[in-house]
């Protein structure tokens, strides 16, 4: 459990970040928790409630209110996914998630370093932050300054993986690999923009019109530890009915089950371009704490209660 004194920092931390989409012209959404359907994602196990489901990111809703005209949208919110505790994980954890019309992800990728880096600034004082623009953490010092990395998948498997992306798909073996050989070599020196992802491992993502194998898909790494993942929206109903039906395949390949998304796909139609990032709000307090885990920075951990 969060001392006072803890729990005076997440508050002025969460605060930090609304003030920043408030005075970037943004809208704060507040969308239901409780879905009849979800966005079908055969690796996310979510928690059913009364015939329900608890929503595993608010990203249903938010692109449904995209669809009626809104523009630029943010909302921080609790998020539940079966099956996942851990040092960085928490079953029920606090989820940021914003969207901005008329962007591609080369654009969102600017705005998410310009977040971390002003609430860096703002919040200098806290134990992890040092006033010169840098986070300390396990004896490593990462600078904050722009530019941030960006590298692609394809270097990065390259550098690390000992294995190319394609002889990672064909073996079934990329998340496998991604997880245990490329993360935790990215972020020490400086944030990275891990981009161009395989454009099987972004269902919800737009494929590169130069490369239609990859999809405009980033994750952030910052020691080691993915904090957001972002991409431009794949905005064709047709297309996306498509990567749903072999997600749905692989859901009841692991012995789940989920129904399609109709009014989803229904307001899809009237989408516009946009791009949207879902940020861990837990996993980057952690960091600017200074906490091995992000149960050190919850109000209360699964084990408090």
């Amino acid at each position: 459990m969060l001392s006072p004194q803890g729990l005076k920092q997440r508050s002025r931390f969460i605060q930090a970040v609304r003030s920043f989409f408030l005075d970037n012209a943004y809208i704060e959404v507040d969308t239901p928790i409780r879905l009849p359907v979800l966005l079908p994602e055969s690796e996310i196990i979510p928690f059913s409630c009364e015939n329900r489901f608890l929503h595993t990111s608010p990203e249903l809703c938010m692109k449904r209110l995209l669809s009626r005209g809104a523009q630029r949208i943010f909302q921080i919110c609790h998020c539940f996914r079966n099956h996942e505790m851990g040092q960085y994980h928490q079953t029920e954890f606090t989820l940021l998630e914003w969207y901005h019309v008329g962007w591609e992800y080369q654009q969102l990728m600017e705005e998410c370093e310009q977040l971390v880096r002003h609430l860096a600034a703002d919040l200098a004082s806290f134990p992890a932050l040092g006033g010169n623009g840098t986070l300390q953490r396990d004896a490593c010092t990462v600078s904050l300054a722009a530019p941030w990395q960006r590298v692609s998948v394809e270097a990065a498997f390259d550098a690390y993986a000992g294995m190319s992306i394609r002889e990672a798909l064909d073996n079934d073996c990329f998340e496998e690999v991604l997880v245990g050989e490329v993360e935790p070599n990215l972020g020490w020196q400086a944030p990275v923009f891990l981009y161009d992802y395989p454009v099987e491992l972004g269902s919800l993502a737009r494929a590169k019109a130069d490369a239609p194998h990859l999809a405009e898909r980033f994750e952030l790494y910052i020691c080691g530890i993915e904090l957001a993942n972002g991409f431009s929206e794949l905005v064709d109903p047709v297309e996306q009915r498509v990567r749903f039906t072999a997600e749905l395949a692989g859901m009841q390949d692991h012995g789940e089950s989920s129904g399609m998304p109709e009014k989803f796909l229904q307001d899809l139609e009237r989408m516009e371009e946009t791009a949207g990032i879902a940020l861990g709000i837990d996993r980057l307090l952690m960091l600017f704490m200074g906490a091995p885990c992000i149960a050190d920075v919850l109000p209360f951990a699964g084990d408090d209660l």
